[in-house]
């Protein structure tokens, strides 16, 4: 159960991976279609040219930078932050948290023994009254 449990995990990993790389590709042909479109725009159509005379420099750099940013959330951050990154990160925390709670219930076993050795036992107490009881 634990293999067919991995296998579609690897499975599902890899779809979604093509999916990714699949919008980034139509994010690029958008991005060629309209950086073209908004130059016809203002040279051909003479759209915006009394408000600024290049106005389409300025569209087509900004989007060519939310097409940078995508680009590095595909190949570069998810490469180095994925599904396995994840897993590992997830797997060093619970192993943090393990040691720390092992720490302290040896830090709660050992005060329970020290307190255990300061504390005079029922028959000890019982000494004590006896004597006192005799003074």
């Amino acid at each position: 159960m634990n293999a067919m449990n991995e296998q579609h995990e690897l499975y599902e990993n890899a779809r979604n991976r093509t999916k990714q790389k699949k919008r980034l590709y139509n994010h690029f042909i958008i991005f060629l279609v309209g950086s073209v479109f908004l130059i016809l725009l203002n040279k051909v159509l003479n759209v915006g040219e009394s408000f600024v005379e290049n106005w389409f420099v300025w569209a087509i750099t900004l989007w060519f930078f939310f097409f940078v940013l995508h680009f590095i959330n595909v190949f570069v951050t998810h490469k180095f932050m994925g599904k396995e990154w994840e897993r590992i990160e997830t797997e060093k925390l619970v192993q943090k948290q393990e040691l720390k709670i092992a720490k302290l219930e040896k830090d709660m076993a050992s005060k329970a023994a020290i307190k255990n050795e300061n504390t005079p036992s029922s028959s000890e107490l019982n000494t004590t009254e006896d004597t006192q009881k005799i003074i």
